[in-house]
């Protein structure tokens, strides 16, 4: 064996004992409610935190697999790529091994971020996107959009919808779908099977957002990843993918025109009351919070569930995960963004041959080359035929090059001089 399949080998053994140390790293189910939490929440008339009880978690056989990978490990940008990814992974070891203590937030952060780290122009913050969305979706109440009023949609429904996109982008790989008492949140998603919660309430665009969202994203990374004979750990969701899959996922909504207000306002509300969590508001007081937003009881307790799972319910010390939705759109778009500016396209599907960052692109593109990373089988369908996306992106190019702030004053004075219709 030569020198270049030496190596070739090294890397495959140590993404294999990284894919082995993440398997028993499962964040969200090791962080469930039970359903009889949610019950007696409410049989205490909402006025008394709950009482959680969370399965020990050992996390010695993730740290000796790592250890045992960081051993093969040497200087190089795919190493620098192996060594991120194995701290990720003990991060989460040490995350889910200290839940319900402040030690469990401080991993969190590590690992999602919170709502006041900065974007990469070093200015803007999650939490800043989240109150601008916040002020300019309130600004448009009582505006007529033409939509059909809302309506809870039962999961049934929307699971028949879902096996009916996965069987046409899947084919004999789709995933089955299924409808579940209990879940951490209203739909999740791996290589086999798609969980929808059956007591969501769900609107008449949500099918359209977890078509786009669970199966076109995160269901193709999933099977891509598994597809990759040589690189294991790319078919691993471990907290190091996780703001780039979330990015994915919602932009997905958005450049396929399901994404919503009402969604956006979702995904902002959770980054707020992240935020008061932070400073030291406990589950009542955000509870509190999302029943005066959304009027309804058990979906104002499922959304503070998400918040503090895993972390400290009197407040101080929540689970930040929620917080990567806004942050993961941004950093995905600017980065089509960036590609396209570059003429640089042919990076686009690479995105998709697994679980992975963003910023892991470059070494990726080094893997191919050495023909250890495979070509994603699946992509989402604005992807395979790109031409909408590189149209709006190359616009999007022009449109940020002008003078917004004379933009905005020059139609400001426009607006200003026009009164409120009625109509």
């Amino acid at each position: 064996m030569n020198k270049i399949e030496i190596e070739k080998a090294r890397i495959c053994q140590i993404s294999s004992i990284l894919y082995s140390a993440s398997q028993p790293i499962r964040i969200l189910s090791h962080l469930e409610w039970s359903s009889d939490v949610k019950r007696q929440f409410f049989a205490n008339k909402a006025k008394e935190l709950p009482a959680i009880n969370y399965p020990v978690f050992d996390p010695n056989k993730t740290l000796a697999l790592l250890a045992e990978a960081r051993a093969l490990m040497g200087n190089s940008d795919i190493d620098n790529w192996l060594a991120r990814i194995a701290n990720k992974l003990e991060n989460a070891a040490f995350m889910m091994a200290f839940v319900g203590t402040k030690k469990f937030y401080e991993f969190s952060v590590t690992l999602y971020g919170k709502p006041t780290n900065h974007f990469v122009d070093g200015k803007s913050t999650p939490l800043e996107l989240a109150n601008i969305f916040d002020k300019k979706i309130s600004s448009y109440a009582g505006y007529d959009f033409g939509a059909p009023p809302p309506m809870c949609y039962l999961a049934s429904g929307i699971a028949e919808q879902m096996e009916v996109a996965v069987k046409e982008m899947f084919g004999n790989d789709a995933p089955k779908v299924q409808v579940v008492d209990e879940l951490s949140a209203n739909a999740l998603a791996s290589p086999k099977l798609i969980r929808i919660r059956k007591t969501a309430c769900f609107t008449d665009l949500d099918a359209q957002q977890l078509i786009n969202h669970e199966a076109h994203i995160h269901v193709a990374t999933s099977i891509n990843g598994l597809n990759q004979q040589h690189l294991k750990i790319l078919a691993a969701g471990h907290p190091g993918t996780t703001k780039t899959q979330e990015g994915l996922a919602v932009f997905s909504e958005y450049i396929t025109n399901s994404i919503d207000l009402d969604r956006l306002r979702r995904l902002a509300d959770r980054v707020i009351a992240i935020q008061m969590a932070i400073e030291g508001a406990d589950f009542l007081d955000v509870y509190q919070y999302f029943l005066n937003r959304i009027g309804d009881e058990s979906q104002a307790y499922e959304n503070s569930r998400r918040v503090f799972r895993g972390g400290v319910l009197t407040g101080g010390a929540p689970f930040t995960k929620d917080g990567v939705y806004l942050e993961g759109l941004i950093r995905v778009h600017n980065f089509l963004k960036a590609a396209a500016v570059n003429g640089r396209a042919d990076c686009l599907k690479l995105l998709f041959c697994g679980k992975l960052d963003i910023e892991d692109i470059p070494v990726l593109y080094k893997l191919e080359a050495m023909g250890l990373c495979q070509p994603a089988k699946y992509l989402p369908p604005w992807i395979k035929d790109a031409r909408y996306l590189l149209a709006y992106l190359t616009c999007s190019e022009f449109l940020n090059k002008m003078d917004i702030d004379k933009i905005y004053q020059h139609y400001d004075e426009l607006l200003h001089s026009i009164p409120k219709s009625s109509i």
